[in-house]
């Protein structure tokens, strides 16, 4: 009688630290949000709030980024290379295209809106 007690502490022991860990891992992020392709990436409407040349970031006001699921807002990006924005200043309407990389988002390309 004493040996199945053991093996019952044994094994709800063994069960009770692993299940934690299966639900642990459907809490990390949502990856089939993520679009892991660039190909279908598309240029966003947007309209420059501030450029900061020197640190090589930019300000926009921007519509919906469809292909990382986001909603319009305003918010900071980094130029992928800084002279993307000698041709920008604020209140220019603009599409632009922006990339995730590692966490950060990135502005790969920025033109004046037709």
């Amino acid at each position: 009688m004493n040996t199945i007690k053991k093996i019952l502490a044994i094994s709800a022991l063994a069960m009770g630290t692993s299940m934690p860990m299966g639900s642990f891992a459907q809490t990390m992020m949502d990856h089939g949000k993520m679009d892991m392709s660039q190909a279908s990436a598309s240029m966003t409407d947007g309209e420059i709030k501030k450029v900061d040349q020197a640190t090589g970031k930019v300000t926009i006001k921007h519509g919906e980024i469809k292909h990382m699921d986001m909603p319009g807002m305003t918010m900071v990006f980094t130029a992928k290379d800084k002279s993307l924005l000698g041709k920008v200043k604020p209140g220019d309407k603009v599409k632009f295209m922006v990339v995730n990389e590692g966490g950060k988002m990135v502005v790969t390309d920025i033109q004046p809106a037709q």
